[in-house]
């Protein structure tokens, strides 16, 4: 059985709105799609457009706000050299942060429940501190299609 330590952070103004429930699913298939079976901690945060952009722009000098943000503890060092692995056998992947005001926005452009939207945007996360990206299209179309099969197997859940 996978074990996941998960900690889920949700901004005042956005707590009554987001199910921490739906948030754990979709982080634990997500990493059950990738194969991961070995011990996890992440930390995933629901926040405002302020607290994204400043993250935004600080870490990637982009002055905007974005919908989804990952810091991955498992990357490189500067000596292009793997993080030393914990003594406590856990892989501490890192930090997803997402901003609820976006998503919300993303969700009325598709068409579709913000609850997708929010699923959709933290497989995104998680995949993200698992190594996938999408800056070549070959990387991108993996990427989606990984994402569609965790919302199709969320769906059923």
């Amino acid at each position: 059985m996978l074990k996941i330590q998960l900690g889920i952070r949700i901004e005042k103004p956005f707590a009554g709105l987001v199910s921490k429930r739906r948030l754990r699913q979709a982080v634990k298939l997500t990493l059950v799609h990738t194969g991961i079976s070995s011990p996890v901690e992440l930390g995933l945060v629901i926040a405002g457009d302020d607290t994204v952009h400043e993250l935004n722009r600080n870490y990637r000098s982009v002055d905007r706000t974005t919908d989804v943000i990952a810091f991955s503890l498992s990357e490189r060092g500067l000596d292009n050299q793997p993080f030393i692995a914990p003594p406590d056998d856990v892989i501490h992947l890192g930090e997803v942060i997402i901003s609820y005001p976006q998503a919300k926005r993303q969700a009325e452009e598709q068409r579709h429940p913000l609850e997708k939207e929010l699923a959709l945007l933290v497989a995104h996360g998680v995949l993200h501190l698992l190594g996938y990206d999408h800056e070549l299209p070959e990387q991108a179309e993996k990427m989606r299609a990984m994402e569609a099969r965790i919302l199709a197997a969320l769906k059923t859940k």
